[in-house]
Parts: structure tokens; C-alpha cells; sequence
């Protein structure tokens, strides 16, 4: 049971854009059903952040609207735990995790994410500690559909997508995609302001065996928020990127296992301002930043006899290339790699039932840090029946990855306070877990205990209230992650639970509150609901209620009910129309994803779609 979200969006329009290339490994708790109800937004164009506000299996925390700036986090890691990967490369920003979210590509070409954990994101992952949100590269398909919208808050927004295949007499098939989008709104509070462009381009071979692409994505992104990273509602933010993304990837798939292998080159200009009152004269406090980044990397699953190979890994250089405040570091560029190998062997047993055997490592190296070398082992029993399978799985991972530059090289006072001296983090994580699969519904559940050593975290004293400082923290983190899905003719249906517990060490550092490691929830429910009640009509209904972690530098509740709801409508033919009319914080929730800065209000649009 498996669907795409990208598809699912565009099948409302009657416009196809086709799926990746099927995955045949063994992972462990890797959803690809149906997580969420709404892939649209009342406040902008879909991102890939959009499908992750209420997905299960991800927490994420924005800065106003969720396409703005939100960061991702995983069983109660940090935004910089989290990778986020296209084809075989973790797309990485060495300023700060910040920006993985804002991957400048249209959702329409990706597949729906898979969420990496323990094992899973030792193999696919690149210095990424806790999780990777791993997207595949859909096909290119004739057709396309254009939107218009309108909202609250004087919003505005435009997309465009189409795509041309032909196909030789070999049977080989040529496509271009094209999309291109822009929104701009004043925000539902004083200073909330946003105006984005994306554009990409998409390129494809595609054999009987094979999927190769290249894509091209400019995004440019200007977003005001009132206290975004201070926290101080007081200050009118600003921040204003430009990422241009150049990608690569081919894949091959045989009956004996798969192989893929990408490269990108990626360039982002930020220029962040805590007051967009001022005048900026290009001196310390403008806060400008250029990096660049290239990568290159491969995953693959080849079958030896009894013994199934499952490899990664993943070579990245990157630069600072500018910088008006991040000048206090021992480095301003590093080379770093991680190679992951991952054996596993099947052991029939009776009834078609079977053991599962994985025990493997993965070697992390940096010129600038120190290396490690990690354990993964686990092993799973599934069980077969008339209806389906059941796995039950036991597995241990270690996972590392090193800081970056606004943790390492901002002054050690101030604003943002760094630590030049901060080293390689380690996440040991022991976890147990429960699948059933029987194609109607699927459930899973997984208990973990994992310690993270050496976790960058950004801490608040009363001593300094205008500052924050990167320290390190040492975490003891329990948790309990449930998910169900199931699916009828007219229904489908998503439910997910997930508890938290940790217990925070910072060794000799001054820390009165976090603004990170200790912002989670200590409880989060979230029910996902799409009901097809008419002919050509949809009703979405996402919701989460969550039960925050004490914060004393949060204003107002630790818990709260968020909503957002949709109303789509599609006509019959070949040609098609659309509407949807979309509400985000239906309940006007005042709860603050980051401490002190103000929530993003409800936000109403009504779009309008074409699809050929």
C-alpha cells in the first residue's frame, strides 16, 4: 500500500507525474503509506515542508508559516540531526541545519519521503545523526496544470507545471519537466511578510532497467518574522535566501539487487537581519553568508547467494565562502565522508517464516574532526499468515556528525554565541519495534532508549538574555513512536502517537533554558482524515494535539490544538478544473512552535486549477 503524495496532489487535476523506481530493501519502521490529508498550504505553494507539519514520524517546528523556515526533527533530536536526501545524495547546507528543509524543489518531482531511522539512516543518511528524510525522483509524464490562488492576509500565488515525453523506437523514453512557482503575502501578524520564486527543470532518460535525471532548481526566498531566531517579538526579522541546486542521479535496477548514484552542487546566499529597520553596511552584525557544497554519492542492495549487501555512502567538500560574523572558527571549508556496509542473511524457519540477520558499520571521516567508526547490528522476525506479515525487530545503531559553521565559527558573544571548540556528535540509539502489514492497514510501533553525546544545542542564560550560546549537551532520550493506517473506498485514515522523556546534561555551561533540546513534546497525537463524500469532492482534515515540554521562555500554553482543513473539488473529462479551498490553524492557536516567537495565526486561501 503505497502512495505519493506529489501524485496524490496532482491526481485531484487528473495529472500524473509518474513514481520512482520501487525500493526492494529491508528496512526498519519505513513508512510509505499515506501519512497526512493536506499536501497544500493556506499560506503559500506546497514545499517539501508542507507534508511534514503533521506527519507522525516528524516533528516540525516553524517560524511563522511552515514554508517560510520550519526545522525537522525526529524522535527528539535537533533540526541538524535530520538530513534531507534526493536520489543518492543527502542535499546538505554547512551553515546551518536551519535550510535542509528548504530544499528549492518542486514536491511534484519528488516521491513521497521515506523516514530513516537507526540502521536505516546509518546507510542512507550523510551527517545526519538522528533521521533522514529520504525522497526518490518521480517520472515525467505528458500533461500539466497550472494554479491560482488567493488568501488572508492580501496573499497571492501562481504554479505552474508541465511535462513532454517521447519515446524512441528502442522503447526508451526522453522527458522535460518544467515548474515554476511564486507567492507573496503580508502574513498573518505585523512583520510576517513573504515573497518566494521557484523555478526547476527536470531532465530524464528512462530505460526498462534504468532512471537517469538532472535538475536544475532556483529558489529565491525573502520572509519576515517578528522574533524568528531571537525569540524577542519585539525584533522585526528578516531573512532573505537565494539557493540555486544543480543535481544528478542515476538509477539501475536488476533482479539481483539496485544501484544509484548522484551528485550535487548546491549554492545558498543568506542575508538575515534581527532588524529590518536598520541600515546594513556589510560589517559584522549584517549577518550575510555565502556556502557552496559538493557531493557525490551511492546506495545500492546486491544479492550474493544466502547474503543480501546493502551499501552507502557519501563524499562531500564545502565552503564558506563569505561571511560578515562567521569569521571566529579554525576552518572555513571541510572535506568529510561516511561509507556504510550492511550485510544481512535470511534464516528460513517454519510455516514460510523467517529470521533476518543485520550486522554492519559505518566509517565517518572529516579532515577538520575527529572519525569514527559506528556499530549497527539487528536482526527481525517475520511471520507470515493468510492476511499478512508481522515483524518484530531488535537493533542497536551509532550514528555521528560534526557541527556547523554558525555553531563553529560565530564570536563566542553576542547574538548568537559560538564555540569553535565544539566536536563530533554521537547518537547511540536501542530500539524495539512491531510492523503488521496486511495490505488494507498497516500498524507499527516502536520503543527506543538513545543517548546522544556531544548534541549542539543553543541554551539561554539570565545572566546573558541577549545572547544565545552553542553548547554542547549530553541527552538520555526515551521514547514511544506509534502509527496506523488504513484505507477504504471513500475513506482514508492515519493515526499517530509518539511520547517523549529526556534528561539533559551540559556539564559546566550556564543553561536556564534550551531552545532546541528541551522543546519537544512530551506528548504528540496526531489523525489525518480525507473522506471522498461526492463525486469530484474531497474533504482533509489534519490534527494534532501535543503536550510541550516546560519552556520558561515560551509566552502562553505548553499544549495545544492545531487543524488545518481543506474542501477540494475536481471535474470529470480529460481536460479538468479544480478548486480547494484550504485553512490552516483552523483553531487560531497562540501556541509557539520556538519559544517566544509569536504563532503563525489562521490563514484561509481558495485556489483555482487547470490540468491537461
Amino acid at each position: 500500500m503505497k502512495y505519493n503524495f506529489a501524485l496524490m496532489a496532482a491526481s485531484l487535476l487528473g495529472f500524473t507525474c509518474g513514481e520512482a523506481l520501487s525500493d526492494d530493501e529491508i528496512s526498519e519502521i519505513t513508512v510509505k503509506a499515506i501519512r497526512v490529508a493536506n499536501d497544500s498550504p493556506a499560506s503559500s505553494y506546497p514545499t517539501a515542508a508542507t507534508t511534514l507539519r503533521f506527519d507522525p514520524l516528524t516533528e516540525l517546528q516553524s517560524r511563522g508559516i511552515a514554508e517560510g523556515q520550519s526545522d525537522v526533527t525526529v524522535r527528539g533530536g535537533l533540526f541538524e540531526n535530520t538530513g534531507f536526501k534526493l536520489g543518492a545524495v543527502t542535499v546538505m547546507d554547512p551553515q546551518t541545519g536551519h535550510y535542509v528543509a528548504g530544499l528549492p524543489v518542486d514536491p511534484a518531482i519528488m516521491s513521497v519521503p521515506a523516514i530513516y531511522k537507526g540502521i536505516d539512516s546509518a546507510i542512507e543518511g550523510f551527517n545526519s545523526a538522528i533521521a533522514t528524510v529520504s525522497y526518490g525522483i518521480n517520472r515525467v509524464n505528458d500533461g500539466g496544470f497550472v494554479t491560482l490562488g488567493a488568501g488572508s492576509d492580501s496573499l497571492n500565488f501562481q504554479s505552474l507545471n508541465f511535462g513532454n515525453v517521447t519515446t524512441n523506437a528502442s522503447g526508451n523514453d526522453f522527458g522535460i519537466g518544467v515548474s515554476l512557482a511564486r507567492s507573496e503575502g503580508d502574513g498573518s501578524v505585523a512583520f510576517g511578510d513573504h515573497e518566494f520564486t521557484r523555478a526547476n527543470v527536470q531532465l530524464q532518460h528512462v530505460t526498462s532497467d534504468t532512471q537517469s535525471d538532472l535538475i536544475v532548481s532556483y529558489q529565491d526566498k525573502f520572509f519576515g518574522w517578528p522574533g524568528a531566531y531571537t525569540g524577542f517579538a519585539s525584533l522585526p526579522e528578516i531573512d532573505d535566501t537565494q539557493t540555486t541546486l544543480l543535481l544528478v542521479n542515476h538509477r539501475r535496477q536488476s533482479d539481483s539487487g539496485w544501484f544509484e548514484v548522484g551528485g550535487f552542487y548546491r549554492r545558498l546566499v543568506d542575508d538575515y537581519d534581527f532588524n529590518r529597520t536598520t541600515l546594513e553596511s556589510g560589517a559584522p552584525g549584517s549577518f550575510e553568508h555565502e556556502t557552496r557544497v559538493l557531493g557525490v554519492g551511492f546506495q545500492g542492495l546486491q544479492q550474493v547467494g544466502p547474503v543480501s549487501w546493502r551499501y552507502g555512502g557519501q563524499l562531500t567538500s564545502d565552503k564558506l565562502v563569505r561571511s560578515t560574523d562567521l569569521t571566529n572558527g579554525l576552518f572555513t571549508d571541510r572535506t568529510y565522508a561516511t561509507f556504510s556496509i550492511v550485510p544481512s542473511i535470511d534464516t528460513d524457519l517454519s510455516s514460510g517464516n523467517k529470521l533476518v540477520w543485520r550486522v554492519g558499520a559505518t566509517l565517518d571521516y572529516s579532515d577538520r574532526d575527529s572519525n569514527a567508526v559506528s556499530p549497527l547490528v539487528g536482526v527481525t522476525l517475520s511471520r507470515s499468515d493468510a492476511k499478512g506479515t508481522t515483524d518484530y525487530t531488535l537493533e542497536y545503531a551509532t550514528t555521528s556528525q560534526v557541527p556547523g559553521y554558525t555553531a563553529l565559527n560565530s564570536n563566542p558573544t553576542g547574538l548568537f554565541g559560538g564555540n569553535s571548540l565544539l566536536g563530533r556528535e554521537k547518537a547511540k540509539q536501542l530500539s524495539a519495534s512491531i510492523e503488521r502489514d496486511t495490505g488494507d492497514w498497516q500498524f507499527q510501533a516502536t520503543l527506543f532508549s538513545r543517548r546522544d553525546d556531544d548534541l549542539v544545542d543553543w541554551t539561554y542564560a539570565t545572566g546573558a538574555p541577549f545572547a544565545r550560546q552553542a553548547n554542547a549537551v549530553d541527552l538520555d532520550v526515551l521514547g514511544l513512536e506509534a502509527f496506523f493506517v488504513r484505507s477504504w473506498e471513500a475513506i482514508d485514515l492515519a493515526i499517530g502517537y509518539t511520547a517523549l522523556d529526556k534528561d539533559a546534561d551540559y556539564g559546566s555551561a550556564q543553561v536556564d533554558a534550551s531552545f532546541y533540546a528541551l522543546n519537544f513534546a512530551k506528548h504528540r497525537a496526531t489523525l489525518a482524515f480525507t473522506y471522498r463524500f461526492s463525486r469530484g469532492f474531497e474533504l482533509r482534515i489534519d490534527n494534532e494535539y501535543r503536550a510541550q515540554e516546560d519552556n520558561p521562555l515560551r509566552v502562553g500554553d505548553d499544549s495545544t490544538y492545531l487543524a488545518s482543513v481543506s474542501l477540494k473539488w475536481s471535474s470529470t473529462g480529460e481536460h479538468k478544473f479544480g478548486a480547494a479551498l484550504v485553512v490552516d490553524n483552523a483553531t487560531d492557536s497562540e501556541y509557539q512552535p520556538f519559544p517566544g516567537t509569536p504563532a503563525s495565526e489562521r490563514q484561509i486561501s481558495l485556489s483555482a486549477s487547470y490540468a491537461w
